[in-house]
């Protein structure tokens, strides 16, 4: 539903209610107090608003926002390219502090963009009333999403808040649901158009790994995961000849967390499962191992990928990319494989 192009309509403020603000001042005070209260209505920011569907209903939201603050670090990016005026946003994982992304830093700079704190249990409501925002985008995949769902009715009474829902989940969906939003979708298409100009470039210039492929990805804390290969980056990958191996259709791995991106493997399944003759190799939140590391661990060392040489690092922003971490990601591969 979300991810196919909805046209917002604008809404313009009507020269009536300028009219009734002119005339308040000559009449009786209850009508004073009227006027007062349309003219609340439509403080946030400007004169004009736009209605825009989302999964909570239809919500209005100024038409030129003048201070956004963005709850998802990965969502950030976006916002900049639709040239939104970003106050604040958070940190990349909750408890950590916050740094502009490595494709944002001068746009972070430009806007004197802070960042809020999070945590597990939510985000901190003060903070982001004391930044009086006129806008709120909020949602994405993860606790980003949960937590604005949890809030959603807090974080309304502050600002309107437009939740990318969790089911777009590919840079794609979530940029044109949001230049759909704000009434600029010339903007995503320019970007598509970008994008797939160098998925084409880079799927001529690259000698292919064997296939198929598989992702492998570990947090820090030392748990083992694989990439599902129907959804996310793996199958942008596949555009360019990186076939993953077909992991989720097998049955035998859970999905972790809510958005089902990476699937649980144990130490166990690595050895039986991970035999793809080419694997990848990352980590979650941040980078926490290599390829080479990994060839060093018996659990490792007699896979195929490892033995033959052909497992190799990625960047752990390679999962869950924005637009220009998507970008990013293409240029790696033309590194590796080039």
């Amino acid at each position: 539903m979300y991810a196919s192009r909805k046209r917002t309509r604008l809404v313009a403020a009507t020269a009536l209610l300028a009219a009734t603000a002119l005339l308040g001042s000559a009449c009786s005070s209850t009508e004073d107090s009227a006027s007062e209260s349309g003219s609340q209505s439509s403080a946030a920011g400007s004169e004009e608003t736009r209605t825009v569907e989302t999964e909570n209903g239809e919500i209005e939201i100024p038409a030129e926002p003048q201070k956004v603050v963005v709850l998802n670090n990965a969502l950030a990016g976006y916002a900049y390219h639709l040239d939104l005026p970003v106050d604040a946003t958070v940190a990349e994982s909750t408890g950590k502090e916050g740094k502009p992304g490595q494709f944002w830093e001068e746009e972070a700079a430009e806007n004197e963009t802070k960042f809020l704190p999070w945590s597990n249990d939510g985000f901190d409501l003060e903070a982001i009333l004391a930044e009086e925002p006129d806008l709120i985008i909020a949602g994405g995949i993860g606790f980003p999403y949960r937590h604005a769902t949890q809030q959603y009715d807090e974080l309304s009474d502050i600002a309107p808040t437009l939740v990318v829902p969790d089911s777009l989940d590919t840079w794609q969906a979530q940029f044109e649901f949001l230049a759909d939003s704000v009434g600029k979708p010339e903007v995503f298409d320019e970007a598509e158009k970008t994008y797939n100009d160098r998925v084409a470039e880079v799927r001529e210039n690259i000698e292919l790994p064997p296939t198929p492929v598989a992702y492998y990805v570990q947090n820090a804390d030392g748990k083992t995961y694989v990439a599902n290969d129907e959804v996310g980056f793996p199958k942008e990958l596949a555009e360019v000849g990186l076939e993953p191996a077909p992991l989720k259709e097998t049955g035998k791995f859970e999905s972790y967390g809510g958005s089902g991106d990476i699937l649980t493997i144990s130490k166990e399944q690595i050895t039986s499962e991970l035999t793809m003759p080419t694997v990848f190799v990352l980590g979650f939140n941040r980078d926490v191992v290599t390829a080479e590391e990994l060839s060093q661990d018996p659990v490792f060392a007699d896979l195929p990928a490892f033995k033959d040489g052909h497992a190799y690092d990625l960047p752990y922003w390679v999962h869950r990319p924005d637009y220009d971490e998507a970008l990013g990601t293409l240029d790696k591969i033309e590194e590796l494989f080039g």
